[in-house]
């Protein structure tokens, strides 16, 4: 009879620790994902603003000092 008792009262422990420890890890999770869709938006961003700053330098819309104006600031 103690063994069940005792088997129910780990289970509701542990049922009790593993809950919370689910929830906070889920958070975590869905936190770091968001963290890790934002970097990726502001990687693609900053290659696409390179892109056309390229682009326009090769047909002659900007001057070189204008170039490297731009890009200096994209870089930082």
């Amino acid at each position: 009879m103690n063994m069940i008792g005792w088997g129910y009262g780990m289970m509701t422990w542990l049922g009790m620790m593993l809950i919370p420890a689910a929830i906070v890890i889920v958070f975590l999770f869905i936190i770091v994902k968001l963290i890790m869709n934002n970097n990726s938006k502001n990687v693609n961003e900053s290659d696409s603003a390179m892109k056309i700053l390229n682009e326009r330098f090769a047909r002659g819309e900007i001057n070189e000092e204008e170039y490297k104006e731009k890009k200096s600031l994209l870089l930082k």
